[in-house]
């Protein structure tokens, strides 16, 4: 039987170390001359994880206005790659046994934050649309990425840290792992989050806990652990 209460506590030291230490990078120095070969993608910064519907998380809101700023900032230094893989639920979506319906199609938890509306390139923007975690499944992206094969620099930002931003990252890891791909997937986590269900409040309703903190550093640990560059942030 596990002990992690007592096992962990190395680990748990040595995550917050690694976490502490993750170096920034240059946007300018990412982007370089080819734009062209640089894509961003912003992960489930929509209403339904942001203002409303019972999956929404002030965690994940503070995220919006700092990834409006790297899309400026990126589109600014000429990258046009932007995607914004998004929740659009069927009515009946199989993941909800899992999780409370959230994200269905047609309603406003559905769409894109204002603030990432309002961004003056939006209509040059890709919309995924996924009825999973994976947007790699069912959905347009693979045959998006194999229609821009000059892209080999992947940027994922947005939620949730260790569901739908990690299952982007890693699916383009992988992927490029399959094919012997020469492909960067980065992943700045002060451009990631997840939410929080602290213990006690866990056992008030009766679901599973879910401590942000916690959840956040490991799977981006995880993810680091599989080749994908973990950074703390782009900077400009």
């Amino acid at each position: 039987m596990s002990n992690l209460a007592t096992t962990a506590v190395p680990f748990l030291a040595y995550l917050d170390a690694w976490y502490a230490t993750l170096p920034d990078l240059s946007l300018d120095e990412l982007i370089g001359a080819h734009p062209e070969q640089v894509a961003l993608i912003s992960v489930d910064m929509i209403n339904g994880f942001c203002f409303e519907g019972p999956l929404a998380s002030p965690r994940v809101a503070k995220l919006v206005a700092p990834i409006a700023q790297l899309f400026t900032a990126a589109n600014a230094r000429g990258v046009r790659a932007m995607l914004f893989a998004q929740d659009t639920h069927s009515p009946n979506a199989e993941e909800f046994h899992a999780y409370p319906p959230h994200c269905i199609r047609g309603t406003s938890e559905s769409e894109a934050v204002d603030a990432l509306k309002q961004l003056p390139f939006y209509d040059r923007i890709t919309i995924v649309e996924k009825n999973a975690l994976s947007a790699m499944i069912g959905t347009r992206l693979l045959d998006w990425i194999t229609n821009h094969s000059q892209v080999q620099t992947y940027v994922v930002v947005g939620d949730c840290t260790d569901l739908c931003v990690y299952t982007m990252a890693m699916d383009l890891r992988m992927h490029a792992n399959a094919h012997d791909l020469k492909r960067r997937v980065i992943v700045p986590a002060a451009a990631v989050d997840t939410f929080d269900t602290p213990l006690d409040v866990a056992a008030q309703l009766g679901i599973k806990a879910h401590p942000a903190e916690l959840h956040h550093v490991l799977f981006l640990h995880h993810m680091a652990m599989n080749g994908i560059e973990v950074v703390r942030a782009l900077t400009s």
